[in-house]
């Protein structure tokens, strides 16, 4: 058993996130380091390694969870997690490449209780910078001894990205959104990500066709209930804790799955959020609370409750089927507790 396996094996999800930063944090940096310019200013603010003027800094930071589940699905198959760096990092840098793009999309002017990247430096600079960090995760992947099969794998994952990115843009202007379409929506914006880096490290520790395959689709399952967490903190979150508005996502009229489970749902509740949702003004005042109520009454927060726990034993079954090396059934476990109980 390798050292980094016997170091994560019985920690806490926060104990392997901070393993993880230790070993991905100075790779991170030093891929990014290869920009130059205003691409490399604005990707170490966004980052919080510098604040907006250049000076060094120490904002707050992403937990860098698809990292660590690179490196654990490295460990999971039989490799090391130094051997997974590279897939760490380009997940990492994928991640904010939607990241720097959600925000300018999205009009967001905070993330993480600073302003945006977009916000400081403008529109198209923060674009091209995302352009640049998935340039370089690429790069990363391709001078890898793996390099062909790897890219292959993240190029999949970035492409299912950007489609169910492109699907909630275009819910936005709908009103008919089915509950199945919201699902496969989420399943690609967040899932695809998730289950690429789960699939990128055992791909990196040596495994073979069937056990990566089950452990993106591990990650695809526990990606998806990630987000329904992420949508359930849209609504019901504490903005000291969640950096955002209280009700953002219903003011923003998301078509997030709690809402649409309960839009959906045949109900009266679900026929009142409707003509909240479907009007052209805007929601003011107390309607963002009401709405809230409605969603709940009409049962979209029990419904998340539900579906989280299917998806949870669904990706357990996976993960027992890899059979994984070592310790790292209980850290993924870990893992999968931490993205779908928590308050931000």
């Amino acid at each position: 058993m390798s050292a980094a396996r016997e170091a994560t094996r019985g920690r806490s999800a926060p104990e392997i996130l901070r393993w993880s930063r230790g070993l991905v944090d100075p790779a991170l940096r030093a891929a990014v380091g290869e920009l130059s310019g205003e691409m490399r200013a604005i990707a170490e603010y966004h980052f919080g390694w510098r604040d907006a003027a250049g000076r060094p800094a120490e904002a707050p930071a992403g937990k860098a969870v698809r990292p660590a589940l690179a490196l654990l699905a490295a460990e999971a198959v039989g490799g090391g997690a130094a051997d997974a760096l590279p897939a760490a990092v380009a997940v990492e840098l994928a991640h904010n490449f939607s990241l720097l793009h959600d925000d300018v999309m999205d009009g967001d002017l905070e993330r993480r209780h600073r302003p945006t990247a977009w916000a400081v430096f403008g529109a198209n600079p923060a674009v091209l910078a995302g352009d640049a960090l998935l340039a370089c995760a690429v790069e990363g992947l391709a001078a890898a001894t793996v390099g062909a099969a790897a890219v292959a794998a993240f190029g999949r994952a970035v492409r299912e990205l950007v489609e169910g990115q492109s699907a909630d843009v275009s819910f936005e202007e709908r009103t008919d959104v089915t509950l199945a379409e919201c699902e496969a929506m989420a399943a690609k914006k967040t899932g695809a990500l998730i289950g690429g880096a789960c699939a990128l490290g055992a791909i990196f520790g040596g495994g073979d066709a069937e056990r990566t395959a089950r452990l993106r689709r591990y990650g695809e399952l526990v990606g998806l209930a990630f987000q329904i967490m992420d949508d359930l903190l849209g609504i019901w979150g504490d903005p000291a804790v969640t950096g955002k508005p209280v009700h953002s996502d219903l003011v923003n009229r998301k078509k997030s799955l709690p809402v649409v489970a309960a839009l959906t749902s045949g109900t009266a509740e679900g026929a009142a959020l409707a003509d909240l949702y479907h009007r052209a003004v805007p929601l003011a005042g107390a309607e963002p609370a009401r709405a809230a109520d409605l969603v709940e009454r009409a049962g979209g927060r029990n419904w998340a409750a539900v579906r989280t726990a299917e998806l949870l034993a669904e990706a357990h079954a996976e993960l027992a089927a890899v059979g994984p090396s070592g310790g790292t059934e209980a850290d993924l476990t870990a893992m999968a507790r931490l993205l779908t109980d928590r308050d931000h």
